[in-house]
């Protein structure tokens, strides 16, 4: 029996570098797509609970869902065989329009759904690529990553792995392991006046600057190396706990 992978993304079920990741995931397993019905893009971990959700057939083994890409997760993995004809051995969220480094797995909706497998014991790979690299190359490249993963991880092996891929521009490359980087944002408000005189805005910096410390996912980027860094679904800052305990016992002095 060959390997189920239910494959998902933020960039909208039709989007190109879904449909690429999925002729070439197909070559070696069998794939389900569960992907939102449009772009999801930066609406990271949210879950859609204040209004109706719905689930469309939109081609053989293809779905999509009217929300966000966690939600996308969370409906075919809980759907009975409704979505999936079993549990999926590994979730893929890709490929996305652009890379995801650094701070960017915060917001990302395509890391979300990849980490929203993680946290229920699925090994998840997350893929996205550069807006000038080769996309058939690139989603090539992934799926070789993709059934390294499904070859290498065993379930008695601890936690299910979460691995963000990232591709930059070009049409070959080389593979590196990597840790997250640093990529910095012209972060800004930008205030306008609509055509009635009413005031809006914009968030969100552009031209972002990376970190070229050596081993990261940034440094990678910016030498045209494709990387691979495993993401951790620990959110305790360790580092941080004796200053925790140094809260809790003078806020509790405070009480006395």
């Amino acid at each position: 029996m060959k390997p189920l992978v239910l494959l998902s993304n933020d960039d909208g079920w039709s989007a190109p570098g879904l449909q690429l990741l999925r002729g070439e995931v197909a070559r070696f397993a069998d794939v389900v797509v569960c992907a939102p019905q449009q772009n999801q893009s930066a609406t990271s971990h949210a879950l859609t609970l204040h209004r109706v959700l719905r689930l469309r057939r939109v081609e053989e083994h293809a779905w999509s869902v009217d929300g966000t890409p966690a939600d996308c997760i969370y409906v075919a993995l809980h759907s009975g065989t409704r979505v999936l004809p079993r549990a999926p051995d590994m979730v893929v969220s890709g490929m996305n329009n652009g890379p995801n480094l650094g701070i960017d797995v915060v917001y990302s909706g395509t890391v979300a759904a990849a980490r929203e497998a993680a946290h229920r014991g699925i090994p998840a790979v997350t893929v996205s690529a550069d807006a000038l690299a080769d996309k058939p190359a690139a989603a090539a490249l992934a799926a070789r990553i993709v059934a390294a993963a499904l070859a290498r991880w065993r379930r008695d092996e601890g936690s299910a792995p979460l691995l963000n891929v990232n591709v930059p521009a070009g049409e070959r490359w080389e593979l590196r392991a990597t840790t997250l980087g640093r990529r910095l944002y012209q972060d800004e408000v930008i205030y306008r006046n609509d055509p009635r005189g009413l005031e809006y805005l914009w968030i969100g910096g552009s031209d972002a600057k990376h970190e070229r410390r050596d081993g990261t996912d940034t440094d990678a980027y910016e030498s045209g190396l494709a990387s691979v860094t495993p993401l951790t679904l620990d959110l305790t800052a360790h580092d941080h706990q004796p200053l925790a305990g140094d809260v809790v016992a003078a806020a509790r002095a405070a009480l006395t």
